[in-house]
């Protein structure tokens, strides 16, 4: 399995745009309790309030687990990416635990400039580590 997290999650909020096409979107998880930050180029990839998402993180797009060079291949077979509609990839740039809840922790990753905060329980991201390369997957539920 190369998924590292998955799950569906909820639109909270949409925070005021400070670019043109890109919008930060504050997400709410289903399963877990896990929250998402993410600035999203919705120029590209629209998306309502009332959406929901099937997210995942993953540190390879082959099925087989193998290792990538985060570099798009138009020739490449198939992949992850092919069950999404919307991939980045990024490096995992800060890993914080909060003090006051130490199963608690902070994820920050930056996709080229567009970042993410995950927050949740670490159990269930303990998979991911700091200085880590990685892809958000996203589609609509």
């Amino acid at each position: 399995m190369t998924l590292l997290f998955d799950d569906i999650f909820n639109i909270k909020n949409f925070e005021e745009k400070v670019f043109d096409k890109v919008t930060r979107i504050n997400f709410t998880s289903e399963n877990y309790d896990i929250e998402i930050a993410l600035d999203v180029n919705t120029a590209i990839y629209p998306i309502l309030l009332e959406d929901k998402f099937t997210i995942a993180l993953s540190k390879t797009l082959s099925f087989d687990g193998k290792k990538d060079e985060g570099v798009f291949d138009q020739s490449r077979t198939a992949s992850l990416a092919d069950n999404f509609e919307y991939v980045m990839h990024g490096k995992v740039y800060k890993y914080q635990e909060d003090p006051k809840m130490t199963s608690k922790v902070s994820i920050y990753v930056s996709f080229g400039g567009l970042l993410m905060e995950l927050c949740g329980d670490t159990r269930n991201l303990q998979e991911i580590e700091l200085d880590m390369s990685i892809y958000l997957l996203m589609r609509k539920v």
